[in-house]
């Protein structure tokens, strides 16, 4: 087999070689590309997608087609292990020079065992469970074929009307930095060329969570200031942490394409972040660089592989227009040579060459896959994300008696647990929240249940918002009758309502941003009843709360939890376990505020913070400035008592006290700001954060280390400078609730 020519060259190289691995690695795909056609080097520039999962450009025949003909370096969006290592097969046996192929996928938060949305998971702010939910994923899907991963996403979002907020990692780059690395240690562990490790592909390169108005696929406008210190920290926190590839992202960036910005990706990411890993298109995303008008139609490829970009994704446009450029003049075949070997590159980093079907295993499919200790980890991850935003008199966790009524088109919709991005599971394995809840009583308690509305009073608007994970429509008013007879009967009232799944995640940008209109309107009617109110909110953003939060008692944000979301939610509402999330978002009270944050600058004319109203402040004349909940936010079913923040030289000490009744886990955070810079800074800035947990009456002292890489930032220049003078250390439960002290720096 053509194989067994390149391992020989490759065995060769290594036997001629005394040198580094690096040096023998790089000798062999000279040796490959020195045998391949201008064709065949254009071929590995072309990703088509697969179109067993999602409709998409290239099917069956076509795609052997493409293998045989050498045009085409991989694949994406065929699931299943069968179909996949036919297709491995073809390529090394039967393709020019028996080159293996990348098989991707979009594994966003589990394969088929579902975790929470990435949001979610962000506001569990562990990054040990983060990890194992990546490896978990990771043996998941290399089980099954898959070895490149288009994941973690990155993009740091201060806009909740933007759907895609669902997929990362919430509005602070120190957080979504830490939680980067996290996905990318567990995906590719500490060698790719292991089995159960594939590539990650940290997304959208760059800026795309601020598409502006937060419509998806929109324009941005922003500064270098502004780019360097808030949006760009978690992509070179990837690429520090030794991410294998990058996808650019579909948004213009002060009038360039981010898929054809040479400033973008040679000049910041080659050059000044010396990342020299694969860079591949999103969807489609070369021929809209001519849609943009960022290039002509015939001139979209060109200036994408000018600017560093090496794959192309569906479009096709490399390797049917790149051949003419060249002999036209305008790119050089260096700058295919340079991107094709970064993609071989890429595939000799996961060992394919060495053994191209190492992930055609079909035992592991056995028992690798949706297994009992993958769903365990799951079920207890969830627990970990859910944030309790309000508890009025103890509500929570409820008693294991009486009867309880279940309530809302979210209560028994187990095919919408997974939420966004989760369409490799099988969801008909899933519970809902209603037979989960059933389980946990087990007849100690009687749960009543009542669908009680739709996700929206009008037919269309939900079925634009349902996609492909249908909830069954009945008459409004009668769904609302069936749930107050259900709810008289009851001690108490569970409402399961919010989003739906696909109202949250790519192109699902909402302007509205509060629960529907029939969920809202059936809550008042609930309320009105004079029962106390349990709201279980189902959401992949964060929605305007402001009536909510004023009238029910108990609010549970339970996000989107994974296939175990509905085994989760029952442990944390009965009180098997303590929810310990935190807001990594901030909740506002109304969309006119958005976007709103916490790392805000100061304004000319801040608001007194008084409560008393001055017209010449920047302010509302309508509401406060102040978020319905803020970053960092988060209760427990316990209490804990934060004492008297001290300063020891460089570090901060506090001790915190559990001075409730249950065990519990608090997140304690450390913020700084520096008051007198090269440019203005922040009011406050997130820089570290403790996890701990502590029984009743246990007392622990935290210490955090005050550095000068922590004091830096981007100044004008995008140089990292640290200044010095005068900083404010702030410390506590969330970015509202702080202890002050102020610390002199000097160089």
């Amino acid at each position: 087999m053509k194989r067994l020519t390149i391992i020989t060259l490759f065995s060769a190289s290594l036997a001629l070689v005394s040198c580094s691995q690096k040096t023998a690695d790089e000798r062999f795909i000279d040796n490959l590309m020195s045998q391949m056609t201008l064709n065949e080097k254009l071929g590995q520039l072309n990703l088509p997608v697969g179109g067993d999962i999602v409709s998409g450009t290239v099917k069956g025949t076509e795609l052997d087609s493409l293998i045989l003909s050498g045009k085409i370096g991989g694949f994406f969006n065929i699931k299943g292990v069968e179909e996949i290592s036919r297709l491995q097969h073809l390529a090394v046996e039967q393709g020019p020079h028996g080159i293996p192929l990348l098989v991707g996928a979009d594994v966003v938060h589990g394969y088929e065992t579902i975790f929470p949305i990435p949001l979610a998971l962000s506001c569990s702010w562990d990054s040990t469970a983060v990890e194992q939910m990546a490896r978990i994923s990771a043996i998941e899907a290399t089980a099954d074929g898959v070895n490149w991963n288009y994941s973690p996403m990155v993009d740091i979002c201060r806009d909740p009307r933007w759907g895609r907020i669902a997929e990362g990692s919430g509005e602070d780059p120190y957080l979504g930095s830490v939680m980067a690395r996290a996905y990318i240690r567990g995906y590719q562990g500490d060698d790719m060329t292991n089995d159960s490790t594939l590539m990650a592909c940290v997304k959208h390169f760059a800026l795309y969570g601020a598409a502006e108005g937060g419509r998806d696929y929109n324009a941005v406008d922003m500064s270098r200031e502004n780019m360097f210190n808030y949006y760009l920290p978690p992509f070179h926190a990837a690429i520090k942490q030794g991410v294998g590839s990058l996808m650019t992202s579909f948004n213009l960036i002060n009038g360039q394409h981010a898929t054809s910005s040479g400033w973008l990706v040679n000049d910041v990411l080659r050059s000044d972040w010396a990342f020299n890993g694969l860079v591949v298109t999103d969807y489609g995303s070369v021929p809209e660089v001519a849609t943009m008008g960022c290039a002509s139609e015939n001139d979209a490829a060109v200036v994408t592989i000018k600017a560093g970009t090496d794959m192309d994704m569906v479009s096709g446009l490399f390797v049917n227009t790149l051949e003419d450029a060249l002999h036209r003049g305008a790119i050089t075949e260096k700058m295919i040579d340079d991107a094709c070997r970064r993609v071989l590159r890429a595939k000799q980093q996961l060992g394919l060459f060495d053994n191209p079907y190492k992930y055609c295993n079909r035992e592991r499919v056995k028992n690798d896959i949706f297994n009992t200790a993958h769903r365990e980890v799951a079920q207890q991850i969830a627990t970990e994300t859910f944030v309790l935003l309000k508890n009025q008199d103890e509500l929570l966790p409820l008693k294991q008696k009486g009867k309880i009524a279940l309530i809302g088109p979210l209560a028994d919709a187990g095919n919408n647990m997974c939420g966004c991005w989760s369409m490799l599971c099988n969801d008909q394995l899933h519970k809902s929240l209603l037979q989960a809840m059933q389980e946990t009583v087990d007849g100690s308690a009687e749960i009543l249940y009542a669908q009680g509305c739709n996700i929206y009073y009008d037919e269309t608007v939900q079925q634009n918002a349902m996609g492909l994970r249908p909830i069954g429509r009945g008459d409004d008013s009668r769904l609302h009758r069936e749930a107050l007879e259900v709810a008289a009967k009851a001690d108490v009232i569970v409402a399961a309502m919010g989003e739906c799944a696909d109202m949250s995640g790519e192109s699902a940008s909402r302007a509205d941003i509060t629960i529907p209109d029939t969920q809202r309107d059936l809550l008042r009617k609930l309320v009105a009843t004079g029962k106390s109110v349990v709201l279980l909110l189902f959401t992949g953003r964060p929605l305007v709360l402001d009536w909510e939060s004023d009238h029910i008692p108990a609010i549970l944000n339970v996000w989107f939890g994974g296939s175990e979301a509905g085994e989760a939610i029952a442990d944390v509402i009965f009180g098997k376990k303590n929810p310990s999330g935190k807001l990594t978002v901030t909740f506002p009270r109304a969309v006119g505020q958005i976007p709103v944050y916490y790392n805000h600058l100061m304004s000319s004319h801040p608001d007194p913070q008084d409560g008393v109203f001055n017209r010449y402040c920047s302010n509302y004349i309508d509401i406060s400035n102040e978020p319905l909940y803020p970053f960092g936010y988060g209760l427990s079913y316990t209490t804990f008592k934060y004492g008297a923040v001290e300063m020891e030289g460089n570090e901060v000490c506090v001790n915190i006290t559990n001075t409730g009744t249950v065990e519990g886990t608090e997140i304690a955070q450390l913020y700084i700001r520096d008051k007198v810079a090269q440019i203005a800074r922040p009011v406050k800035e997130l820089k570290a954060y403790q996890r701990i947990t502590l029984k009743p009456g246990e007392t622990q002292q935290i210490t955090f280390s005050i550095t000068p890489d922590i004091l830096g930032y981007y100044n004008a220049n995008s140089d990292y400078v640290c200044d010095s003078g005068i900083f404010e250390i702030m410390v506590g439960p969330d970015s509202r609730m702080l202890q002050t002290l102020e610390y002199v720096f000097n160089q």
